[in-house]
């Protein structure tokens, strides 16, 4: 089953500086048909303004992935990290029993963002932040898992939750495949492009809640970038 959750029917907010989307109910945006997806909570699809950002702020029990789609951001916390990730690159905070972070923009240019909350399945561990590139080279006509609560998926970011997050780069006319499971559920949400599942058209921003599909077949109507999470 594939439902359609076109980009004009998002929640959401225009801050000036933070332009934000939400595909689950998130802030001020309530809606009782999208608390989540299986353990997917939250997909905020932020534009941020040059020089601006989210000031330190606490987090803990949830697994933070931000998929940076243009720009870059640059990320502080409590534990002493440090880094700018950059567009086709993944990050990954696991508050665990408590971190506060801060996330800029401090590119002279717009950053537009994916931000995924995937809530954990395991607790009580310490706090942690990582960052990887992922050249949309590799993952050219192939899903390649970016993120991985999986033990044998090792070149992806880990996070501590029962879920992957994948992506593909398809030109137009391609098909890839993706081995989801009737047992789970998938968020789907093309960066760029305009995609198409069992006859369901998706276009760039919108969202596809899939469940009870074992193999998912996604053919590229445009040359596409797309993430997909698989949730328990």
């Amino acid at each position: 089953m594939i439902e359609l959750r076109p980009f004009n029917s998002l929640g959401g907010e225009n801050h000036g500086w933070l332009n934000a989307k939400h595909h689950f109910s998130f802030a001020g945006y309530h809606d009782a048909a999208r608390m989540g997806w299986g353990n997917l909570r939250v997909w905020n699809d932020d534009v941020i303004a040059a020089n601006t950002g989210f000031p330190p702020h606490p987090h803990r029990d949830m697994e933070i992935i931000t998929y940076v789609r243009e720009g870059a951001i640059s990320h502080q916390d409590n534990l002493g990290n440090k880094g700018r990730t950059e567009a086709g690159d993944v990050q990954v905070m696991s508050a665990g029993t408590g971190i506060t972070h801060a996330e800029y923009n401090l590119e002279d240019v717009e950053s537009r963002i994916f931000q995924i909350w995937i809530t954990p399945t395991r607790s009580g561990e310490k706090p942690s932040w990582g960052a990887k590139p992922f050249p949309k080279g590799d993952r050219a006509g192939q899903f390649v898992v970016l993120a991985s609560g999986f033990a044998n998926d090792n070149d992806a970011l880990p996070i501590r939750t029962d879920a992957r997050v994948v992506g593909a780069t398809i030109k137009a006319g391609e098909t890839v495949e993706y081995r989801l499971g009737k047992d789970r559920r998938g968020y789907l949400v093309p960066a760029t492009g305009k995609i198409e599942i069992d006859g369901v058209t998706i276009n760039a921003r919108d969202g596809a809640a899939i469940s009870e599909i074992e193999v998912l077949k996604v053919t590229a109507i445009e040359d596409s970038e797309i993430v997909l999470v698989d949730a328990a």
